[in-house]
């Protein structure tokens, strides 16, 4: 049995759970939206779409942030070196966002019914504003909550003389969530400005907030997983962190370009936006030279899986797909399409949610006092999970390509049947990726919740000595740098013939009714892309894989013993 190093670790176990919870009504709430897509009139005056869609993101935010805050407390005493300061906050923390969990699913009923609870100018009960939709109540909830949280990381902390890299990024991330929250606070009657405030908060806090947040994170849990030593991790911790911010504050700007805003915003907007994939080919490439540094054979797959995977989609999702979109010639067309939610949903579960299961599948065992555990439930949830979200982004792409073109190129009626029309097949893919994600969902929660009840499978001696035996061909031979780097060319390859597609739509004979070149280079580029991101972690984990446990007398290269 292992024993977890400080007490308080175990507050992070209540916050795992609860996002364990929000993950599966949220992704019941995505299966229900898939098909009402199909057929409108689902649950039609009961749930209505707008009411469905708000709880499915809403949910999917409160997730993620159930994640971050457990990962956080888990890591904070290891960090730190110490016990988690003041632990009744973050009991009282827990039910703030179990509070907050179900104000927001209970409110969002109120869009329906038209209530937004007005008084002295503020909307209490409902605000109504995509991924803000809480009323002002909720919002005062959670700024008491981020005030916690920032209060308690700080104190846990050493002096700031003793601060390392991954103290700084967490550090400043946690005292940025809190601020960025204000500007949430109030509500202005003027569409332009309240927009301008509103993308303050979501990609501040997506862009800006979180990305730090997530790089620190991601940085940690590497040292966790493969002993990495901590400067050199923090060396990659502090570029991506510096990269994040010089990019992401101006690069906001991709939301001003249509919302009544100065026509300047347009080319800053475009160059910042482009500089956004530069901190995430960092963090990217930072994980494969820690997955590689040493060879040793992995001991918990689902956990790196999982952060490979997170990683991965965030270079994907946020990185090329937020790329290809984000110019102000491409995303005239995109913005407001499916094109947007293929991004969106690999970038935020991708990135994030990922992120919150890796820790997960690491702490929980621990916590739990548990050495070794059979982990091919988790291995399999992965690839439904992973397999199920790449099928969706390529069925919303598709989609939003034809969306796009019939839409706002030809100028057909979307509410004559003409879009969704053209948009069949594609409404139709989304309920079958959907439900591979929906039982990799169900797998890893039932796999992760009654982790410690269910029998355990050794996976590893004790005590005995390691080798890593490689396979020196085929597909689970050592993943070199140079491959690394050519699966990551191909991926970019395939990003820059979808940019090309979306920039066609700005041609004369495109807009005049040939949608020849735009489905061609969507054709090649978003089956390549997704394709080429499969494969690549197959390759990625397979290689892994490779390395195996051996009695030392059987070992045929350098052997390492393994500290237990």
């Amino acid at each position: 049995m292992i024993r977890i190093q400080y007490q308080t670790q175990r507050l992070s176990m209540r916050f795992f759970m609860l996002m364990l919870v929000l993950f599966f009504f949220q992704t019941g709430f995505g299966l229900l939206l898939a098909a009402q897509h199909i057929d409108p009139t689902l649950l039609s005056g009961l749930f209505n779409f707008n009411v469905v869609r708000a709880e499915h993101t809403n949910l999917g935010i409160l997730f993620i942030l159930a994640g971050f805050i457990g990962t956080i407390l888990f890591v904070g005493p290891l960090l730190s070196k110490r016990e988690l300061a003041a632990p009744w906050l973050i009991k009282f923390l827990f039910y703030a966002l179990v509070a907050v969990v179900i104000w927001n699913v209970l409110t969002q009923l109120l869009a329906q019914q038209g209530i937004a609870g007005w008084w002295l100018g503020q909307p209490w009960l409902h605000e109504g504003l995509e991924y803000l939709e809480a009323g002002r109540v909720a919002d005062i909830v959670i700024l008491v909550g981020f005030s916690i949280l920032c209060y308690v990381v700080l104190r846990t902390f050493p002096p700031v003389s003793e601060w390392n890299e991954i103290h700084w990024g967490l550090g400043l991330g946690v005292l940025a969530l809190t601020l960025v929250w204000i500007f949430g606070l109030f509500f202005i009657e003027r569409l332009d400005l309240q927009e301008y405030f509103r993308w303050y908060v979501v990609h501040y806090w997506v862009e800006g907030v979180w990305e730090v947040i997530h790089i620190s994170l991601v940085g940690f849990l590497v040292v966790l997983m493969f002993d990495a030593r901590i400067k050199t991790v923090g060396y990659a911790v502090f570029w991506g962190i510096s990269l994040v911010w010089l990019s992401g504050l101006l690069g906001n700007a991709h939301h001003y370009f249509w919302v009544g805003t100065p026509e300047f915003w347009q080319f800053w907007g475009s160059l910042f936006s482009a500089l956004e994939p530069l901190p995430l080919i960092f963090c990217f490439w930072h994980i494969y030279l820690d997955a590689h540094h040493d060879r040793k054979p992995i001991r918990n797959m689902p956990a790196f899986a999982f952060l490979l995977g997170s990683v991965v989609l965030e270079q994907v999702g946020a990185g090329i797909l937020g790329f290809t979109m984000t110019f102000a010639l491409t995303n005239v067309w995109s913005h407001g399409t499916w094109v947007t939610l293929s991004h969106a949903h690999l970038a935020l579960f991708g990135t994030f949610g990922m992120l919150g299961l890796s820790a997960a599948y690491y702490a929980v065992p621990r916590m739990r006092g548990i050495r070794d555990f059979d982990q091919r439930v988790g291995k399999l949830a992965f690839w439904l999970v992973f397999t199920g979200m790449l099928g969706l982004a390529f069925a919303f792409a598709i989609g939003g390509t034809i969306q796009v073109f019939v839409y706002r190129t030809l100028g057909l009626d979307w509410f004559g049947g003409d879009v969704s029309q053209a948009m069949q097949v594609a409404k139709l893919l989304v309920p079958v990726f959907g439900l591979v994600f929906a039982i990799g969902v169900g797998l890893l929660v039932y796999d992760l919740m009654t982790i410690g009840h269910r029998g355990h499978s050794a996976t590893m001696q004790r005590g005995v000595e390691v080798s890593t035996v490689p396979a020196t061909h085929g597909w689970r031979r050592l993943l070199t740098g140079w491959e690394a780097g050519i699966w990551l060319l191909g991926m970019w390859v395939f990003g820059a013939i979808i940019t090309l597609g979306l920039l066609s739509f700005n041609l004369s004979g495109v807009r005049a009714g040939s949608a020849f070149f735009p489905y061609l280079m969507a054709g090649i580029g978003y089956p390549g892309l997704f394709l080429v991101t499969l494969f690549f972690v197959w390759r990625f984990l397979s290689s892994l894989a490779a390395r195996v446990t051996v009695p030392a007398e059987h070992a045929s290269a350098p052997q390492v013993v393994v500290a237990q």
